[in-house]
């Protein structure tokens, strides 16, 4: 794998590289929100345990009992460390790579440490999560392997490409660039009166292109890029003050300056 130097690349779930990390750890998190295979990794305990609702009432629980806590888990070291943070370091870990939501109902865990998205499974095996049992916030990231974006310049080309492609596809999603045509003066007086509106003003301000007709008309083409939540308010606005034959298309991508995590890359790499 990555870790191991076999693959230069990687897209993995953050909990299973923060489970598995350590130090000295030839692993790089080169992007670590890549918006998609959102989880959390959280306590569960029975839905009979009505007295327990948090970390804190897990404490208490634990204190009432002469035998300890059986916390059934795939990700041991993430999940010691958490109890151990909240003053339960004297539990339990049942590693298990079956089904975890079931082992409550036969009885060889107490609770369970997992991977929760919308919770449907917990419910279906009444289970439910601590309201401050979150051990970590989990999605999908972009790993690279150290040695060989230190000792090989292709391989941290490639990553800095990663980063452009990834950072501007993250940045344009919910995006769409708006054009129309509007009649004027001059571009100064379509600008004037664009920026006169709330949602008119695009990234940077509208670009604005004279459009040549037939006629002995001044038009002029407007594009901006506005956010979808905008999109609507922005086409009324439009009309409001002229504009016509709005054609609406997604944003792909959005390139600003150099990928601030790839800036961040360097400096790691420079400092190991």
């Amino acid at each position: 794998g990555v870790r191991q130097g076999s693959l230069d690349f990687g897209v993995s779930g953050l909990d299973a590289v923060a489970e598995r990390r350590n130090g000295g750890d030839e692993l790089v998190i080169l992007h670590e929100a890549l918006g998609f295979g959102t989880c959390s990794l959280a306590l569960a305990v029975p839905e009979v345990w009505g007295d327990v609702h948090s970390m804190a009432d897990l404490v208490a629980k634990q204190s009432q009992q002469p035998d300890r806590l059986r916390v059934a888990t795939k990700y041991p070291h993430l999940t010691r460390s958490f109890l151990a943070r909240h003053g339960l370091s004297d539990v339990k870990l049942i590693d298990s790579e079956g089904t975890l939501e079931v082992a409550p109902t036969i009885g060889y865990a107490d609770l369970i440490a997992d991977l929760v998205s919308t919770g449907t499974t917990l419910r279906d095996n009444r289970l439910r999560p601590l309201s401050d049992g979150v051990i970590l916030e989990s999605q999908a990231v972009l790993i690279g392997n150290r040695a060989a974006l230190q000792q090989r310049p292709e391989v941290l080309a490639v990553a800095r490409q990663l980063l452009e492609y990834i950072e501007a596809h993250l940045r344009a999603t919910g995006s769409y660039l708006v054009f129309a045509n509007m009649r004027g003066d001059s571009p100064e007086a379509i600008a004037q009166a664009m920026l006169a509106q709330p949602h008119l003003g695009g990234l940077q301000g509208p670009t604005i292109s004279p459009v040549i007709t037939r006629e002995d008309r001044s038009w002029f083409d407007v594009n901006i890029v506005v956010r979808k939540d905008q999109l609507m308010p922005t086409i009324r606005e439009l009309r409001a003050i002229g504009g016509s034959g709005v054609v609406v298309t997604p944003v792909t991508y959005i390139f600003e300056e150099e990928p601030p995590r790839y800036t961040q890359l360097l400096k790691l790499l420079r400092e190991a």
